[in-house]
């Protein structure tokens, strides 16, 4: 809640500013609104063709289920907690993989960073691994270390830590000169270059990587369910197309879409504070 104080302030610059500022800020602020509602509309308008298509048969339920027995299947797994596992299964997953990426890749790029020779010994291998389809390793990873949440685990490194490295080091090491020469001239070592001037500058390029490699990490523990699953929405998917339980693989996936816009806003919350 703002404070009285701060409510005065925001008058006064509201009234400092001229009618041209205020028409451009109050057009600004219902354009806001017009695509916030504009999404809703086109969502609901969406729901409600899939529903319509599925009554009448435009569409065959069996291949395309329905909005209304996604939702009473979501309502009966989520009564008998079995959904609420398998979500809490995938995004422990996920977090552990993506925390994994971060850093990891921070310490391999710092690593080049300080040693840029080394980078470009490693540089052509990073390159092969990130163009490699990761869907490729899942097997090979599976025979090393079996089933189970390790492999599922790597498998959603494996996904983004290489793209990860190289982006973050190309980050780094494009830091403005002149700044690295005063700390230079002021006597300031290696260390406290990276410190003071690398490391804080690229937090913006941090952000923007942990957008991408959130999304990615996620899409490699599902691709590890797939193959070493027993627990987990990716397993809901495999499983679910094995029996032919669509509404299940279907749910699966809106729940997975979801969980990738919530984890999406959050990070866009922590750019905004940063």
């Amino acid at each position: 809640m703002k404070t009285p104080k701060s409510k005065y302030e925001n008058n006064l610059n509201m009234a400092a500013l001229t009618p041209g500022q205020k028409n451009f800020l109050r057009h600004q602020k219902l354009q806001k609104l017009y695509i916030f509602w504009s999404r809703i509309l086109l969502f609901v308008a969406f729901i409600m063709l899939w529903q319509v298509s599925s009554d009448l048969g435009w569409i065959d339920r069996f291949y395309f289920s329905s909005p209304i027995a996604i939702a009473q299947l979501f309502w009966h797994d989520i009564k008998d907690m079995s959904l609420l596992s398998h979500i809490g299964i995938t995004l422990l997953e996920s977090g552990i993989s993506f925390l994994l990426i971060i850093a990891l890749s921070v310490l391999t790029a710092t690593f080049f960073w300080f040693y840029p020779s080394l980078e470009k010994m490693f540089e052509p291998f990073l390159i092969v691994l990130n163009s490699l389809p990761k869907s490729a390793l899942a097997p090979l990873i599976i025979v090393w270390l079996g089933t189970g949440t390790r492999t599922i685990i790597l498998c959603g490194i494996s996904v983004g830590i290489f793209g990860c490295i190289l982006n973050l080091y190309q980050s780094f090491a494009q830091t403005d000169p002149e700044r690295l020469k005063l700390i230079e001239t002021l006597g300031g070592t290696k260390l406290q270059a990276f410190t003071k001037v690398v490391f804080p500058g690229n937090i913006p390029t941090f952000i923007s990587l942990s957008k991408v490699n959130i999304g990615l990490a996620l899409v490699g523990v599902i691709i590890g369910e797939f193959l070493a699953g027993r627990k987990g929405l990716g397993y809901l998917i495999i499983y679910g197309s094995q029996v032919f339980k669509l509404d299940m693989v279907i749910l699966s996936i809106v729940i997975l879409c979801i969980i990738a816009m919530g984890i999406y806003a959050l990070l866009n919350l922590l750019e905004k504070k940063i």
